[in-house]
């Protein structure tokens, strides 16, 4: 409880969560176990989220790089996204799941696959190339302070902390 931001409540709430998720003669000691990806990616408050992969990427500690989930990596998910985190704990986790190629930049090409998962994947929502560029262009005058043609961490908590509903967004409540 003193690690995270969740009350013993909704950690002891996590924990069936979690060993639900588990075949049943899994569940009797769910702490050593890991959760694939695809059994975490079934969680209703995940299904609808266009980000779901890279949550379970950004969270998971998985050696074998398979996003799947201990329990541990589970409740640190849930600390991040629930109401009592910080901005700046929610706004760092943000800007990693954003981070789709992991290189501490959010540069044109991460900016182009967060525009593309926020509109939708199919060829009616799709933004065209010129809307795109031009999107990307105001991102980064709005954002880009340094002007080195990316937005870092420190450049994105900027911008995230004149954004008054983004910590009340950034949420998932088991």
């Amino acid at each position: 409880q003193e690690l995270t931001f969740l009350s013993k409540q909704e950690i002891l709430l996590a924990y069936k969560r979690f060993s639900e998720l588990l075949p049943k003669e899994e569940r009797e000691n769910a702490c050593s176990r890991r959760v694939p990806k695809s059994h975490i990616l079934t969680l209703p408050e995940l299904r609808a989220n266009p980000f779901q992969h890279r949550i379970c990427h950004v969270f998971s500690t998985s050696e074998a790089g398979d996003d799947s989930m201990s329990f541990e990596d589970f409740l640190d998910m849930l600390s991040v996204f629930s109401d009592s985190a910080t901005s700046d704990i929610k706004s760092h986790y943000a800007f990693r799941i954003f981070d789709f190629d992991d290189d501490g930049t959010l540069d044109k090409k991460d900016l182009e696959q967060l525009v593309n998962c926020l509109t939708g994947q199919g060829e009616e929502s799709r933004l065209s190339s010129t809307e795109m560029e031009q999107l990307i262009q105001n991102i980064l005058e709005e954002s880009d302070i340094d002007k080195d043609g990316t937005i870092n961490l420190s450049e994105f908590q900027h911008v995230v902390s004149r954004s008054p509903d983004f910590a009340s967004s950034f949420k998932i409540i088991l």
